[in-house]
């Protein structure tokens, strides 16, 4: 017995001599030990919590939406009022050889500061498609070594087997209405440059890609033509409308900017606008709008930002109150064990 008992021992030994080996360093971090704060939610810290974030989001509220209704802004929506009456059919006015030209007047109504930046809208336009997105080639377009880097490009990648330079459906649906502006019989200049991202200028377009082969650009050819041509002795590092298209809308309603008006507009200003009108959003059932406006230190025309400071810290108020209501008029002792459960039920299980 005693021989059976020794044996026991050993073997109890031994096994509690494994399980020490195995057992990890200790640390404070393994063991979760290390300091870390634990704040307790008492009544006071939320209602203080809810009326901090109320009284500093409220005041932004309001100041993004006097901001925003600062803003000047003419819209003018043209895809119907400049197809001839006698065209039933849009669509086969728009790829006809008729006159595309169109005359718009522009009401000022409010005084406008310069620099007045003119845009063009698109609605139900998705530049977001997934093939669509996908066909360009940046390294085209980055590198005139690698012209001939056309495989994402389909099907705007050849044409009489070469490669087109830019290739893609992007670049081969640019944007091709023109518009001009005048005010009392003086032209109103309309700058270009500057338009586009810097980075995009200097890093995305290369200073030595030159257009080549673009479809839009050979007249009399039995390629369809998507949008606007390209000027082939520029290289696309200055070739701004380009460069502003190319950065895709995550939308289908965006806005692209056509360049900026540097004169002030007083109220009372009829600005005369000849436009032409080449684009053809009809056959998707787009729509076309020309706007002016103007900025503020928040950027353009926007009252989602301001109404979505203004609801949330309007919501912590409304909470916060709630909670100072409710803590006054039924108080409880915080950790008081009589709300656990068990003690109020027991005799359950």
């Amino acid at each position: 017995m005693a021989s059976s008992s020794s044996g026991v021992n050993g073997s109890t030994d031994s096994t509690t001599a494994r399980r020490q080996t195995k057992r990890p360093k200790y640390s404070k971090f393994t063991q979760q030990e290390l300091p870390a704060c634990k704040p307790i939610l008492t009544p006071k810290a939320v209602i203080s919590a809810f009326l901090l974030v109320s009284v500093v989001f409220i005041p932004i509220g309001v100041a993004s939406l006097f901001a925003s209704r600062d803003v000047v802004e003419i819209v003018d929506r043209y895809e119907s009022e400049c197809v001839p009456s006698n065209y039933t059919d849009k669509v086969a006015f728009i790829q006809s050889s008729a006159d595309k030209t169109c005359n718009r007047t522009l009401q000022v109504k409010k005084r406008m500061k310069s620099p007045i930046y003119v845009y063009y809208q698109l609605d139900n336009f998705y530049q977001n498609h997934r093939r669509y997105v996908k066909s360009r080639s940046d390294e085209q377009l980055r590198d005139s070594k690698k012209q001939s880097s056309t495989s994402d490009c389909k099907p705007e990648d050849m044409f009489n087997g070469s490669a087109i330079v830019p290739c893609g459906l992007i670049a081969w649906s640019l944007f091709n209405d023109t518009y001009s502006f005048s005010l009392n019989n003086r032209n109103l200049t309309v700058n270009k440059k500057g338009i586009s991202w810097k980075s995009d200028r200097e890093h995305k377009f290369g200073k030595d890609v030159f257009p080549k082969n673009f479809p839009n650009n050979i007249k009399n050819s039995t390629a369809l033509v998507g949008g606007a041509s390209l000027d082939e002795t520029i290289p696309l590092s200055e070739q701004e409308d380009l460069i502003v298209w190319m950065r895709t809308a995550a939308l289908p309603t965006f806005r692209k900017l056509y360049g900026k008006i540097e004169t002030d507009l007083n109220v009372g200003d009829s600005i005369q606008v000849i436009l032409e009108n080449n684009y053809n959003t009809y056959s998707f059932n787009g729509k076309k709008k020309l706007v002016l406006s103007t900025t503020s230190w928040l950027g353009g025309k926007n009252d989602f930002l301001g109404i979505a400071y203004l609801t949330v810290g309007g919501l912590c108020f409304f909470l916060a109150l709630s909670f100072t209501i409710v803590y006054f008029i039924k108080p409880r002792q915080l950790g008081d064990p009589s709300y656990l459960s068990w003690n109020r039920n027991p005799g359950g299980h």
